[in-house]
């Protein structure tokens, strides 16, 4: 498999990934297409910029914007990083779950448009804004994210 674009998957990449994708049901007993899951894969925040890659997708130029974010939506995305975290941890010769995690926290501001409930005032760093807190296993991997407002002890807030 020729990778052309950051968000294509190796060979290795996509059989580890490609178990966990659910099937279109125009797909059944076909096995699944790399092609739009790249494009969806590119898709994900974290990825780059994923115009280029849908531009010769082997599908709709819709259909990678429509894996994305349903994806998404139904926990498949969320799915896939646990279990790979899982593998990865395995491997490691970790326990499959973190034992220990580490939490941080970042204030940030945000615009006066910003829906109320999710900002506040971080009076020990003077910003009005949101705050999101990321928590790391041990080994760096990250664990899900949480934005809240920041008023209140950040310890409080992860939890």
């Amino acid at each position: 498999m020729r990778r052309r674009y950051p968000s294509d998957t190796t060979a290795a990449e996509w059989a580890l990934i490609e178990p966990l994708l659910p099937l279109p049901a125009c797909q059944a007993g076909a096995g699944g297409r790399p092609g739009p899951t790249r494009a969806a894969r590119s898709w994900t925040p974290s990825a780059t910029s994923w115009t280029p890659a849908v531009s010769d997708a082997p599908c709709p130029a819709g259909t990678p914007m429509a894996h994305g974010p349903r994806w998404a939506a139904v926990g498949v995305l969320a799915h896939i990083r646990a279990q790979l975290r899982r593998r990865t941890r395995t491997w490691a010769g970790k326990p499959p779950q973190a034992v220990a995690v580490i939490v941080d926290s970042q204030s940030v501001k945000t615009a006066e448009t910003a829906a109320r409930p999710t900002r506040g005032f971080d009076a020990a760093k003077k910003i009005n804004g949101r705050k999101r807190h990321l928590v790391v296993d041990t080994r760096g991997l990250p664990l899900p994210a949480v934005v809240t407002p920041p008023t209140g002890p950040t310890a409080t807030r992860a939890a």
